[in-house]
C-alpha cells in the first residue's frame, strides 16, 4: 500500500503534465488561427496588366546564340539611346541583351520605351556588338508598337527582320512617322540608312 505522500506526489505530478499539455495546445491553437494573418495572401496579379510606355521598340533574335545585338532607338528632336546612352528625354533601354554573358535564360531580346508620342520622325537601328557563336547571319526581329494613351492597348504599327553579317555592323531596321495623335503617317515607313552609335551624325 503507498504512503499517502506518495500519492500526493503523483497527483501533483499528474496536475503538473495536464497543465503542461494544456498550455501547450493553447499555444498551437493560437499559433495556427494567427498563421493567415502573419502572411497574408497576396492580390492576384493582373493578366491584363499593360506595358509602359507609348512607343515600344522590341527586338529577338534566336535564343540560346551567345550574339550581343545592341538597339539603338531615336525619337524626334532627342538624342539616340543605346547601350552606351541608355535614356534620353523621350526613350529608354530597358533591356541591354549581352547574350550569354551575366545571362542566366537562354532568351536574346532588347526592349526601348518612350514617354510620350511627340510626333516627327523614329529612327530604329540594329548593331552588332559580338557574335561569339560565329553564327553567320544574325537574323533579328524588329517590332514597334504604339499605345496612344494609358488606357489603350499596344498597336502594332511596323515589323521586319534584319540579317546581321559581321561584328561591328550598324543596320537602320526601320524609320516611321508619327502625326500629333501617334498614329502612323502612312507611307512613312522605311529603312534608309542613319547612323545612330555615332549620335546621329552620317
Amino acid at each position: 500500500m503507498r504512503e499517502p505522500d506518495e500519492i500526493d506526489g503523483e497527483a501533483e505530478g499528474t496536475v503538473f503534465r495536464d497543465m503542461l499539455m494544456l498550455a501547450l495546445l493553447g499555444f498551437v491553437a493560437i499559433a495556427i488561427l494567427l498563421l493567415p494573418h502573419v502572411n497574408p495572401k497576396g492580390t492576384t496579379a493582373q493578366a491584363d496588366i499593360k506595358p509602359p510606355g507609348n512607343v515600344v521598340i522590341e527586338v529577338r533574335w534566336p535564343d540560346g546564340i551567345d550574339a550581343d545585338v545592341d538597339l539603338w532607338t531615336k525619337a524626334p528632336g532627342d538624342i539616340p539611346v543605346g547601350y552606351s546612352n541608355k535614356g534620353g528625354l523621350i526613350f529608354n533601354l530597358l533591356r541591354d541583351d549581352l547574350g550569354s554573358q551575366a545571362d542566366p535564360t537562354d532568351l536574346n531580346y532588347e526592349v526601348s520605351y518612350s514617354r510620350g508620342i511627340p510626333p516627327g520622325e523614329y529612327v530604329v537601328n540594329l548593331h552588332l556588338y559580338s557574335n561569339t557563336a560565329g553564327v553567320f547571319p544574325i537574323a533579328v526581329k524588329v517590332n514597334a508598337s504604339v499605345k496612344a494613351k494609358p488606357e489603350d492597348s499596344m498597336v502594332p504599327i511596323a515589323e521586319t527582320r534584319v540579317d546581321l553579317r559581321q561584328p561591328g555592323e550598324e543596320r537602320t531596321a526601320m524609320r516611321f512617322k508619327l502625326d500629333a495623335k501617334g498614329a502612323l503617317v502612312p507611307g512613312s515607313v522605311h529603312n534608309l540608312p542613319m547612323p545612330l552609335r555615332s549620335g546621329g551624325k552620317p
